[in-house]
């Protein structure tokens, strides 16, 4: 099939690698956001996937909005086959949904209904679940809501960051969305509602929202931290210091929420359970380092608490 690919981000960059080097496939462009500053040199930069997409040879197109109609016009003289779609980072309206002669196939990273929106993997992990995967489904207006061709499972272990598990579904999502592609070509799919039980939601994680609720369990404390990992990054006041939080480990330590202790063993914090130690962090402004060598060089006042 005629293929035009959607994507933005890292994740993203297994699937159009699968599909570039697919026999039964031809990757005709790739649709990514716009080219944006980043870095602490604020340069612009291109998008993981648009900078694959360079490498190849295909052609990139990064429109403002989807809607634009220069974009619609491309879209169309293209006469794309299938347009699979993994975490472009935009809505698509229904006149682009329509130009695909099988639509738009997006791979999503939870097992729908369960965690639609923008961050299921990070919902996943701060819920405790046992068990995700990635879906493969018929994209339409609503969010996240089409049919699914197929789906993939992974089991979330104990010391997963959301970076970790993303990784893992990055890889596995991308075999799951050639074989659909595959079996689109071949009229040998179909693709099924989903259920109208167990919808669940995921929104976009802020920056507040991930800070840390020192009066929380630590096992909570310990899944918010991962699932946040390594973005935005988990992240604390001590004393007057805000410093970003890496992952933890339970003690059988006892402190209150907050409370700080310095030992050899490690920086311990209180939850409403037990003191999670602290292996790294990251002071504002500087590189991450142990937990131990930045309280020993921050001079912090005795009364200093976690908040």
């Amino acid at each position: 099939m005629r293929i035009v690919f959607a994507g933005t981000p890292e994740p993203a960059v297994p699937s159009l690698e699968r599909l570039i080097r697919s026999p039964n496939h031809d990757v005709v462009a790739v649709i990514t956001r716009p080219d944006a500053m980043a870095g602490r040199g604020r340069k612009v930069s291109r998008s993981p996937i648009g900078e694959l997409a360079d490498s190849h040879g295909i052609e990139v197109l990064t429109p403002d909005r989807p809607s634009d109609p220069e974009f619609l016009t491309r879209l169309t003289d293209l006469a794309p086959d299938c347009a699979p779609v993994v975490a472009y980072g935009a809505l698509l309206p229904q006149k682009v949904l329509d130009i695909p002669v099988h639509g738009w196939v997006n791979l999503h990273f939870s097992l729908l209904p369960a965690w639609r929106g923008a961050a299921p993997v990070q919902a996943a992990i701060g819920a405790g679940d046992d068990m995700t995967g990635a879906s493969a489904f018929r994209l339409e207006v609503g969010m996240d809501t089409g049919p699914v061709y197929g789906v993939v499972t992974e089991r979330i272990r104990s010391t997963d960051t959301a970076g970790d598990l993303l990784g893992r579904l990055a890889d596995s999502g991308a075999a799951l969305l050639e074989s659909v592609l595959d079996g689109i070509e071949a009229s040998a799919i179909s693709a099924v509602p989903q259920s109208a039980e167990g919808v669940s939601y995921a929104p976009k994680v802020s920056v507040d929202a991930a800070r840390i609720h020192w009066d929380r369990t630590a096992m909570v404390v310990d899944r918010h931290i991962r699932s946040v990992t390594p973005a935005p990054g988990a992240w604390t006041t001590i004393g007057d210091l805000r410093v970003k939080v890496g992952p933890v480990a339970l003690t059988d330590e006892q402190l209150e929420p907050g409370e700080i202790s310095v030992s050899k063993t490690g920086l311990l914090v209180g939850t409403s359970t037990v003191a999670v130690r602290l292996d790294r962090v990251q002071p504002q402004g500087k590189k991450q380092m142990a937990a131990l060598d930045w309280v020993r060089g921050a001079r912090l006042d005795a009364e200093a608490r976690a908040q």
